[in-house]
């Protein structure tokens, strides 16, 4: 969530949408394989509540983040 999250206010100006693509598909190969990933899918199977165990503050990808801060002046 968090990494979308980011996405979505980072790239509300983007020059266009294939930025957000290109994103999005290092963030499903990087996460998407990972064990929260395999809990969603076996919670969601199981239908119980999932259990996820990632924490935004240790396991963002290597590339997060991604932008440059803007200086104001």
């Amino acid at each position: 969530m968090t990494l979308i999250r980011h996405m979505m206010w980072k790239l509300l100006g983007a020059d266009h949408p294939m930025e957000a693509h290109k994103l999005d598909s290092r963030g499903v190969q990087a996460l998407g394989r990972g064990p929260d990933a395999a809990e969603g899918v076996s919670s969601f199977l199981e239908k119980r509540a999932p259990q996820f165990r990632g924490r935004p503050s240790v396991d963002m990808p290597d590339y997060f983040p991604w932008w440059t801060e803007r200086e104001f002046g």
